[in-house]
């Protein structure tokens, strides 16, 4: 071999190498973040040339996701550092950028298209997080919640606390806590600033669903030393961590039976330039899917051990899984969603019922984010047993609290119909004490959005 021969291999091998490096860290640089709850009409486009789809519970979002709601439907995201997004009726938004910075600093930016959306931000050191609506931006590096409501005539930004710096044509406006500004977008984005801020019909959701995150995510006692949040309120609120006998450490849901396994309802969902991804349909069911593994052990059953965090992934692993299971592997040759079991449909869409009826391998599928109290205390009471559990839910100790309706007279449909327990897996469902609820929970939707 020539000098020069060997000159040209060389530099070829280190253009090669260099691509590689450059490839393994832009793909390293990957983010995903989980749309965390579903109610009513929801849809995103995820950039595969198929446009607007029904969204699901656990989808993830990939930078240049949209996202928008119908008249009845309402949504929230959810980042790794535990921020959240949440939009309500009428509303849309695209997520621009998703990306992290050379030392690992986030980088969020997200535009509101049109309606509202609250912004509860909590950033690490070096991350920042963008909302841009109309030609005004805010820009956060520091904790902050409020809320931002455009339409075609102005936008209004209310901050419950923190403060929030908005740039743009505008000029520089800072917001307060407990302050509101509203800019004229006819008006070349005139502003008016307001000490204090007009209440809407969704703030009561917004400040259950914050209420809830504090207070199961801080619950988080065993400490699993993840650098993310995202889901972590979910397994402390449906699930516990224990020592397995014979097993080791692990996270297990609540209602787990014998013929329960971790892959019997979800889907494929496929995503450019990340291929398909396992979504599932239980309600704790992100990080326990995109991080550590799944085990199996025999008297254990199924358990999550965490781990595995310098990336997410796009198929589970699984560890010593019985020969009757199947491991869960992506289709092939198509571009669709796949639903597996029940799919994603099986999680309620919208509100609570006042009363429940949870079934022995359910895993919490019928559970509502914080609509049970002491859903521990629910489980231990099942035990072993075959037969669903009835529980009267925080909505009916709502009601049980409130003031006696006056009589309801018969009109010409007769007298008016309450549901009863929703029907369990099998059996009748045994009656458990009634339950009050101090966490917060849903509140139905408002019918339609509140004039402007």
């Amino acid at each position: 071999m020539s000098l020069a021969t060997g000159k040209r291999l060389f530099i070829l091998a280190v253009m090669v190498a260099a691509w590689l490096i450059t490839t393994a860290s832009a793909e390293s640089k990957a983010r995903i973040v989980r749309l965390s709850d579903v109610q009513g009409g929801v849809q995103m486009d995820r950039g595969g040339g198929q446009g607007f789809e029904k969204a699901f519970l656990n989808m993830p979002l990939i930078e240049g996701t949209k996202l928008k709601t119908s008249s009845s439907g309402r949504a929230e995201v959810e980042f790794e550092d535990g921020s959240t997004l949440r939009i309500v009726s009428d509303s849309e938004v695209n997520f621009t950028a998703l990306s992290l910075g050379d030392d690992g600093q986030k980088v969020n930016t997200i535009e509101l298209v049109d309606g509202t959306a609250y912004v509860n931000v909590r950033p690490k050191k070096g991350d920042r997080f963008t909302l841009n609506f109309g030609h005004e931006s805010a820009t956060l590096t520091e904790p902050a919640h409020f809320r931002v409501d455009l339409d075609v005539t102005d936008a209004t930004v209310a901050v419950f606390n923190g403060n929030v710096h908005v740039t743009g044509r505008a000029g520089d406006v800072q917001v307060a806590t407990k302050h509101s500004v509203t800019f004229d977008l006819g008006n070349n984005d005139k502003y008016a600033e307001k000490k204090g801020f007009d209440e809407m019909p969704y703030d009561k959701w917004d400040t259950q669903q914050s209420e809830y995150q504090n207070r199961y995510a801080s619950n988080n006692v065993y400490g699993i030393n993840s650098p993310y949040t995202y889901g972590l309120s979910d397994l402390a609120y449906y699930g516990s961590y224990s020592m397995l006998p014979g097993c080791g450490w692990g996270w297990q849901p609540y209602f787990m039976d014998a013929n329960w396994n971790p892959f019997m309802d979800g889907a494929w969902t496929w995503y450019p330039g990340s291929g398909y991804m396992w979504v599932s349909a239980y309600p704790w069911g992100w990080m326990p899917y995109m991080y550590g593994n799944w085990a199996y052990g025999p008297g254990c059953g199924w358990y999550w051990q965490p781990g595995y965090w310098g990336g997410w992934n796009g198929v589970p692993r699984v560890v010593n899984p019985p020969r009757r299971i199947h491991v869960p592997m992506p289709p092939v040759r198509t571009q669709q969603t796949v639903m597996v079991g029940h799919g994603l449909t099986a999680y309620p869409a919208s509100g609570i019922p006042r009363h429940l009826s949870i079934a022995p391998g359910s895993v919490g599928l019928a559970v509502p984010r914080g609509s049970v109290s002491n859903l521990d205390r629910v489980a231990k009471e099942m035990g072993t047993s075959p037969h669903p559990v009835a529980v009267n839910t925080e909505a009916e100790a709502r009601r049980a609290a409130a003031p006696p309706a006056p009589p309801m007279s018969a009109g010409p449909w007769g007298r008016g119909v309450s549901s009863g327990a929703a029907p369990g897996r099998s059996g009748a469902p045994r009656e458990s004490a009634p339950v009050r609820m101090p966490a917060p929970a849903h509140t139905p939707p408002p019918s339609a959005r509140p004039p402007r």
